[in-house]
């Protein structure tokens, strides 16, 4: 069992990215809260939704999180232990001197925010010090930026597919990634705060 960490230690990883489409809310609603106030990674999430939605997700979930919630910001840094959604319309990505940046180039498979574009980016940065997340979706954004996180030795976590409200998405996630955990939505919260207390020696 993984203890609670002391402050002055290092989390073994440095960022949590989340990709999450139909179903977003429900599934999100049993991870994020379970999410402890010792969390250290950062948590970006992009849930695919419509261009005028506003920031209602992030809004949503700073009442409901026992860590900060924002919605993202060009240029700003990232925080450890903050929760950040992708804005509506815009692409979510990880720069190299670990501030974020927000995009609106072309979607990608339809989608922006794209989950692919967060993954690979944050992957590039982070590398083995990034956990990735696929959740329930009715395509297969994210397969191929779960991959790149692999590529770079970070960790592949998907919901059971059994569990999604639409599981094209962690089907497709599954089929494309030798996978670290697949598990249920009722377990994920819990799995994933385990991971994110996690300390390193390094």
């Amino acid at each position: 069992m993984t203890s609670a960490p002391d402050r002055d230690a290092r989390s073994a990883y440095d960022a949590v990215v989340i990709g999450v489409s139909a179903g977003g809310l429900t599934a999100l609603d049993a991870i994020l809260p379970a999410f402890s106030g010792d969390v250290h990674p950062a948590v970006l999430v992009v849930q695919h939704v419509s261009p005028d939605s506003g920031d209602y997700l992030a809004t949503h979930f700073e009442k409901r999180c026992r860590v900060p919630v924002k919605e993202a910001e060009d240029k700003e840094r990232i925080e450890p232990g903050v929760v950040y959604f992708a804005p509506p319309n815009y692409h979510l990505l990880v720069e190299p001197d670990h501030t974020l940046a927000l995009s609106a180039d072309e979607r990608v498979k339809y989608s922006r925010p794209s989950i692919d574009v967060l993954f690979a980016s944050a992957a590039e940065v982070f590398q083995d010090r990034l956990v990735g997340v696929i959740l329930t979706g009715a395509n297969d954004d994210g397969a191929d930026g779960l991959a790149t996180i692999k590529q770079y030795g970070g960790l592949a976590v998907v919901q059971s597919p059994d569990s999604a409200e639409a599981d094209c998405m962690p089907k497709a996630a599954i089929a494309a990634v030798n996978v670290d955990y697949v598990a249920p939505l009722d377990r994920l919260g819990a799995l994933l705060n385990t991971l994110a207390m996690e300390t390193s020696d390094d």
